[in-house]
């Protein structure tokens, strides 16, 4: 029992010790931009939770990040990467509103359990080919999923500036690049009014329980991650291997679909430009910070939507460009799963203790 809290302290430390060499490398890059550090980080990390306002944006943004980070979980755990969050969540978010727009008279009941099946089936799919083609064509999931990102971003841009673009903004002219808002009777409620804050925030906490009990509760998800763990010995103990790979993407887009259904139905009320945020990307980020785990990934994806909101806090408090938020979310990126190699290989800090004092790190034996 020591031992098990004593690998959990130390991948908690590890964690937080790449969160920290990536806010103090960071910090050499605003010095460089002539900002202070010291209030920049002081903002930061104090605006998100000084308020109602910075707790509520935080977990508007958590919800997003919970979704995908929970598709994340599932793919990485079954040996498969996904990279192609960004692209799903446009595909849900855009099955989603298609079907809300053209169904607008249906009652609540049925047209909003229609919009998330619309979602969740579009960014499915679209994890779904990535999936088929690593299984039975043996294509870099890496390489495949961020070209699926590119070709899911401009047929959702061709969408919203032409089939779906709502007709208001051509009947005035403007052509401004979005859809017609959805009925309102679906609108996720307002869990604090005034707010932005939606009922989706309960809708993914539920949907991480149940990702837990499907992976470590269910055959399915046994399997699922016995061949995340070695596929050979999977496939010689005769489960179907390239099914599972199949599978997993296919959650894991119809994950990051529900997260697009959220942000329509919840915070935008429509498709429109930008509406990712790039939440596809800082998703993984919080499912690695969570361990892979559904929910570890509960209070990481809380803790990166803080930084989301601090870094735009941040931004208007030093005036920094925009682009420096951008370096300091790729640093942490980096930070982050570059720790992952570090609790991968115990051994590692040894061996770079060797190299630099002119050690020997053991195991190695002198000629």
């Amino acid at each position: 029992m020591s031992s098990n809290y004593n690998g959990v302290f130390k991948q908690i430390m590890v964690l937080i010790s790449a969160l920290v060499g990536a806010l103090l490398v960071g910090a050499l890059f605003l010095l460089l931009a002539k900002s202070d550090p010291v209030k920049a980080y002081g903002v930061m990390f104090s605006g998100p939770f000084s308020d109602k306002f910075g707790i509520t944006e935080t977990l508007v943004r958590a919800v997003p990040l919970l979704l995908v980070g929970l598709g994340i979980v599932i793919s990485f755990r079954s040996g498969i990467i996904n990279i192609g969050a960004e692209g799903q969540i446009l595909a849900g978010a855009i099955g989603a509103t298609a079907v809300a727009t053209s169904l607008p008279d249906l009652p609540a009941v049925m047209l909003l359990p229609l919009v998330f099946l619309a979602g969740a089936t579009c960014g499915g799919l679209w994890g779904g080919i990535a999936g088929w083609l690593k299984a039975r064509l043996s294509v870099n999931e890496i390489l495949s999923t961020v070209m699926l990102n590119q070709i899911a971003l401009q047929i959702y841009l061709f969408l919203i500036r032409g089939p779906l673009i709502d007709p208001k903004e051509v009947s005035y002219g403007t052509g401004v690049p979005q859809t017609a808002l959805i009925p309102e009777h679906i609108w996720l409620s307002k869990l604090i009014p005034g707010t932005r804050i939606h009922s989706g925030l309960i809708f993914a906490l539920l949907l991480a329980v149940l990702v837990y009990v499907f992976l470590w509760k269910t055959s399915s998800g046994y399997r699922m991650r016995a061949v995340g763990a070695g596929p050979e010995a999977a496939r010689y103990a005769g489960i179907r291997v390239e099914w599972y790979l199949v599978l997993a993407m296919a959650l894991a887009g119809g994950m990051a679909g529900l997260a697009g259904v959220v942000e329509v139905a919840g915070v935008h009320h429509r498709s429109l430009e930008g509406l990712s945020a790039g939440y596809g990307f800082s998703g993984i980020v919080a499912a690695l910070f969570g361990r892979l785990h559904p929910l570890g990934t509960i209070p990481a994806s809380v803790l990166f939507g803080a930084l989301l909101v601090g870094a735009d806090m941040m931004q208007r408090a030093v005036n920094i460009p925009a682009a420096m938020i951008m370096v300091i979310q790729g640093l942490v990126v980096l930070f982050v799963v570059s720790s992952d190699y570090f609790l991968q290989n115990p051994d590692f800090g040894a061996r770079i203790k060797a190299k630099l004092f002119g050690e020997k790190a053991d195991g190695e034996g002198g000629k």
